[in-house]
């Protein structure tokens, strides 16, 4: 009876230790699906110096930081945890000195970025010329930056900053439907 035991009990251990024998691969870490909505647009007229046809589903605010300049505003898309930041100046024999500042602020991203590249914008049956920079890396903190101005009057700088570590690589679907908002910016802005 005792070796009946003492065989069931060894046959019962190299049962479990051999049936716990798999070949285990790890999954690699995905990433939630972003649903992206529909684009519509209205007309926002309310800024001082310019116009310009916003997404429906963004929330439009003062600029936080500078709340004294009423043509600074911040585009928010909070279901994507982004913004877009607008600003405005008046140029005054001053165009060269906004243009530096606009580059420094671009040049901030170099050290993270594996590519930028740039795109003319040229308008001129609306007064509007700029660059739109599309800064490529995995962790730069503002894939999008754009200028627009008419070089006599009007300068405006856009930046896209998300509120979130950024990760460039799996935000992309993101990026690339907000690249169209602010395309659709620059396509509809019109100078006051």
């Amino acid at each position: 009876m005792m070796n009946r035991l003492f065989l069931y009990l060894i046959f019962s251990v190299v049962f479990l230790f051999s049936s716990c024998q798999t070949d285990y691969a790890p999954k690699p870490r995905g990433f939630f699906r972003i649903d992206v909505p529909e684009k519509s647009y209205t007309i926002i007229d309310t800024i001082p110096a310019y116009q310009f046809e916003s997404p429906d589903y963004a929330l439009l605010s003062p600029d936080e930081e500078s709340p004294w300049e009423k043509n600074w505003i911040t585009i928010n898309y909070p279901e994507f945890k982004g913004s877009l930041h607008i600003s405005y100046k008046p140029i005054d024999d001053n165009l060269a000195v906004y243009l530096e500042d606009m580059h420094t602020m671009l040049m901030k991203h170099l050290p993270k970025a594996s590519a930028i590249q740039d795109s003319l914008i040229y308008a001129p049956e609306r007064d509007v010329y700029g660059l739109l920079f599309s800064i490529q890396g995995k962790s730069v903190a503002s894939p999008l930056q754009f200028y627009l101005t008419d070089s006599t009057s009007h300068f405006v700088r856009g930046a896209l900053y998300f509120n979130i570590r950024p990760n460039n690589d799996s935000l992309a679907p993101v990026i690339d439907f907000l690249r169209k908002d602010v395309d659709h910016f620059i396509e509809t802005l019109n100078w006051k």
